[in-house]
């Protein structure tokens, strides 16, 4: 349900087209553009029969409505033609946490990249581990070589290509074919580049996470968690979101149904003006060096543009040592940038950041204090400006 007409022609190949026209069908509901936002629990049936028999292409609103089916219909669209489903959770980390439940058990041994977003290591150790399912982290860069990472219980491995503070790229498509040579399921968390930029489906991944608080949602107002399955996995995915009552608001999903007709500009955007805010990092003498896919520099930057079409606005930068008063003074002083946590709206944040204590596979040793930061919609020249009266502060209280 992707046209606009009754005349319902094939899907259009572009993905800026895709993501305005995907899960839409006015004529399905009047003619508006927008699906209606059913707010519903109870579905009545024709008839005792038709109940018992479950003849209703909905049964219950925590299973699904058509707005649900709208959001749904138009995420899978994006993540191309491996793509046989998709599950609405009600955060990023309910995505995380549901689909490494639909593809463990007890017993079972899950790699997981060391680079994982926090809540993602804190639920494998914490949780996980109460249903007898151990975790292994692995570094990042490793590529191949993962094979000598997998034990004969090994069910899963879970990638997060970049990493949302240190930004390693993975060699997605080399682990999942080791992974799945060794009958192992691959999940991805691909919040940063979203299915415009990147497709994991397409590189061997079986299951993929979205947190849609961020880019999906765009304007840092609603929470949304997204998960797209193959053929495989759909059905046990599915299943594990019924059973343990998952699901998610109407109004919420009618926010990220509106945040996504816009996703393709809006990160247009954040790519070019945080690509921009990256090189001038570059330059400052303050800064050791900065950790963006997009540049050169980078020591992923080759693996980013072999499989990579984008970039979005998140990237991080390691300072030259000063002490930890001039890093607080350098971002209390930015009036654009706010300090707080999540990202991927049109607002810019910064805040600053210490791996150290949550590697176990590798080492963080950057160098000097890191920051990171998300590049919204402002004007990069007012961004600019703005860190330069950043880094007058640090300099003052350095």
């Amino acid at each position: 349900m992707n046209d606009t007409s009754d005349k319902r022609p094939s899907p259009p190949r572009h993905a800026d087209t895709r993501v305005v026209t995907a899960g839409r069908h006015p004529p399905s509901y009047h003619g508006f553009i927008n699906p209606p936002v059913y707010h519903a629990s109870t579905l009545i049936y024709p008839s005792a029969e038709d109940y018992v028999a479950q003849r209703s292409r909905y049964q219950y609103g925590r299973i699904g409505t058509p707005t649900t089916e709208a959001l749904e219909s138009a995420i899978a669209e994006l993540e191309g033609p491996q793509c046989a489903g998709v599950a609405l959770l009600p955060s990023g980390l309910a995505a995380i946490s549901t689909a490494l439940l639909a593809v463990l058990k007890t017993g079972d041994h899950l790699l997981v990249t060391d680079n994982a977003y926090g809540p993602t290591r804190a639920f494998c150790e914490q949780i996980l581990s109460r249903f007898g399912i151990s975790a292994t982290f692995y570094d990042p860069t490793i590529g191949g070589e993962i094979a000598a990472q997998f034990r004969p219980n090994t069910r899963a491995i879970y990638l997060e290509s970049p990493g949302s503070l240190s930004f390693e790229i993975q060699d997605a498509g080399t682990i999942a074919k080791v992974a799945h040579d060794k009958g192992a399921v691959v999940l991805i968390d691909n919040t940063w580049a979203t299915p415009l930029y990147f497709r994991p489906l397409d590189h061997g991944a079986d299951l993929v996470i979205q947190a849609g608080t961020k880019y999906i949602g765009g304007h840092s107002d609603v929470m949304l968690g997204t998960v797209s399955a193959n053929a495989a996995h759909i059905a046990a995915l599915k299943q594990t979101t019924f059973l343990y009552g998952l699901c998610e608001g109407p109004d919420d999903v009618y926010l990220g149904l509106r945040g996504l007709r816009t996703l393709a500009v809006r990160l247009e955007r954040h790519f070019k003006s945080g690509l921009e805010v990256a090189r001038w990092l570059e330059q400052r003498p303050e800064v050791l060096r900065v950790l963006h896919p997009a540049l050169p520099s980078h020591p992923g930057h080759a693996l980013w543009r072999r499989d990579f079409t984008g970039a979005s606005g998140l990237f991080s930068i390691v300072l030259k040592p000063v002490p930890q008063k001039a890093v607080y003074a350098f971002l209390d002083a930015l009036t654009l940038f706010g300090i707080g946590p999540s990202w991927g709206g049109y607002e810019s944040l910064a805040i600053p950041f210490d791996l150290a204590p949550a590697r176990t596979a590798t080492k963080w040793v950057p160098g000097g204090p890191t920051v990171r930061f998300h590049i919204g919609l402002e004007a990069v020249t007012d961004l600019i400006a703005d860190l330069q009266r950043g880094f007058a502060a640090l300099a003052a209280a350095a």
